[in-house]
């Protein structure tokens, strides 16, 4: 599952790099929730053989699209 969502180590990296601007944090965060949402979405699309492809079972699919987008 780390494949689907390899971008939000990028989002997290950036946001440890502006502790203590706030408003930089929140841009970061958002950001971060923002990717996950598309993401999941495009991860929802999927059919079988996609996910064969990429080494998801249906559940690890359906565990992954069901967290709410701040998880």
């Amino acid at each position: 599952m780390e494949r689907t969502l390899s971008s939000d180590s990028l989002f997290q990296d950036s946001s440890s790099t502006v502790r203590g601007n706030l408003p930089l944090q929140i841009i970061a965060t958002l950001l971060l929730w923002k990717r996950r949402i598309i993401s999941r979405h495009q991860l929802a699309r999927l059919d079988e053989r996609l996910l064969a492809d990429a080494g998801i079972s249906l559940y690890e699919r359906q565990a992954e699209i069901s967290k709410p987008f701040w998880r």
